[in-house]
């Protein structure tokens, strides 16, 4: 599991060592670290060594420090370092280290500008290592003029030391311009706003460096699941499991206008390997599932009479399917876990509990939080995706259910404030009915582990919080499940479920 902090955590669990007159070792390690990724990332790319331009762009501060000590144990491979430093001063030792190294170095202004943006466009390797964790704000003046202007030519391979400058370590907001890396090396631990939209944008592949601060991080503001915890997590049947045993769920799903909905999230939840799906809904899309899902047991009853172990509630439905939004409200109401997508929103009550797992959009997120607080600063869509970990974090904690913000990185937060990140899949699953059957597929692993105290407790997560490890494990499976379907092309929701059984196979093998 990857574990992410906050820069201000960060930079709190260096103090002691800082304190104890260890900060040239912490930069050297960091810096050599830096270094190692750069030649690792050009080598992949099947890229020479000797002879290989690099540009860092330099701060005054620790982060301009680290780039530049990392450019000169890069000269030392043989490569032709200029730094350009964005500042008045940079960090003394490391500007003396580099010199040493033959670097070249560059003063930039408004008179060196256009010749310092053409040379850094020349590069091989651009290092971003002008703002760090601590910086308050985005890049201003020259070196923004600078930043703009590479952002807009053919980029060399930009590696953002510790982060690309201009996004929050904290949050993942984006104070533009700013360069967009290809790697991100950041030093201890992940940080939060690289794992989180509109940051994790710029951030490209990241790779940690530890650099010895480890042992005094705090529990991580952001958690994500990787390979081998969707291993230990995923749920097995027993050699004598019965479809009963093996989880009932409920689907309140579907209308008159959006019927297919109602199939989706049954053939995602199917796939998800839940022991029996019941649908309850209008008699036409009862007769569609049918057709589609002959394993789904369809009735038009009551939430009350209707034996489950979890509901699936929302997907297709709008403000005037009055009878499908009663259900979904009881379904809220009697306390089992609970799925609530889409138009089941609006019709909720504005406090739930943590076993109700609500997976709005940013329009739909924005718009359940002007319900819930008319002050609140996420005024619609834009909004919430300037600042997707801020919004999510609120909405959970004003509604006390766990909430899902899907996107390009899907965001899961519980009311105790746990968070996950997952970003397992493509593009291509930007479609129509691709949450159906997301919504199928939590609903399925709703039922099958809710019940399973012990399993997450087995696994090292607090029970209290299984609600998000199961929505943030289902946001995986279905990116997964996607990536695989795609293959690279254009993807239509039912292949997401056709997918699925091999994507969770493939998982299951490393259990």
């Amino acid at each position: 599991m990857i574990s992410a902090y906050t820069g201000t955590q960060i930079r709190e669990a260096e103090q002691p060592l800082l304190a104890s007159g260890l900060g040239a070792a912490l930069m050297q390690r960091a810096s050599h670290g830096l270094a190692n990724a750069v030649v690792r990332e050009l080598q992949a790319r099947g890229q020479r060594l000797y002879g290989a331009s690099v540009a860092v762009l330099a701060g005054k501060g620790n982060n301009g420090g680290d780039g530049l000590f990392a450019a000169s144990f890069l000269a030392a491979r043989g490569m032709r370092t200029t730094a350009v430093l964005t500042a008045d001063s940079a960090h003394p030792e490391a500007l003396a280290a580099f010199e040493r190294a033959g670097g070249r170095v560059h003063w930039l202004t408004d008179a060196t500008l256009s010749q310092l943006t053409a040379e850094t466009g020349r590069a091989d390797v651009v290092i971003d290592a002008v703002l760090g964790t601590g910086a308050q704000g985005g890049l201003r003046g020259t070196p923004a003029a600078l930043v703009a202007a590479l952002s807009g030519q053919h980029a060399p391979l930009v590696v953002a030391c510790d982060v690309p400058s201009g996004v929050d370590a904290d949050t993942g907001e984006v104070h533009g311009p700013v360069l967009s890396a290809g790697l991100t090396v950041t030093f201890g631990a992940a940080k939060a706003g690289l794992l989180a939209d509109p940051g994790a944008d710029h951030a490209g592949r990241l790779e940690v460096i530890p650099i010895g601060i480890e042992e005094q991080l705090p529990w991580p503001a952001l958690h994500r699941l990787e390979t081998a915890d969707l291993a230990r997590l995923l749920p097995q049947p027993a050699r004598r499991s019965h479809k009963y045993s093996r989880g009932v769920l409920g689907v309140v799903a579907g209308s008159a206008t959006y019927p297919g909905a109602a199939v989706l999230a049954c053939r995602g939840a199917l796939a998800a390997g839940v022991g029996m799906v019941r649908y309850l809904g209008p008699p036409e899309v009862a007769h569609l599932v049918r057709q589609s899902c002959p394993e789904v047991v369809c009735g038009t009853g009551s939430v009350a009479s209707t034996h489950v172990q979890a509901w699936l509630v929302g997907s297709g439905m709008g403000p005037d399917d009055h009878e499908q939004l009663q259900r979904a409200r009881d379904a809220v109401d009697s306390g089992l876990p609970t799925i609530a997508d889409a138009g089941a929103l609006p019709g909720l009550p504005l406090i739930l509990a943590p076993q109700v797992v609500l997976t709005p959009h940013a329009g739909e997120l924005a718009s359940l939080l002007q319900r819930l607080d008319a002050d609140h600063p996420y005024s619609g869509r834009a909004a919430v995706e300037a600042n997707t970990l801020g919004a999510v974090r609120l909405a959970a904690g004003l509604t006390e259910a766990t909430v899902l913000l899907k996107g390009a990185t899907t965001l899961v937060a519980s009311p105790f404030q746990d968070f996950y990140s997952q970003a397992d899949g493509t593009p291509w699953l930007a479609s129509a009915g691709s949450g159906d059957v997301l919504a199928g597929i939590i609903g399925a692993l709703l039922a099958q582990l809710g019940p399973d105290v012990g399993h997450f407790r087995d696994a090292g997560i607090d029970p209290d919080e299984r609600w998000a490890a199961i929505a943030a494990l289902a946001a995986s499976l279905h990116g997964r499940a996607g990536a695989a379907a795609s293959g690279g092309g254009p993807l239509t929701s039912g292949r997401i479920a056709d997918a699925l059984p091999a994507a969770w196979g493939k998982v299951s093998m490393l259990s």
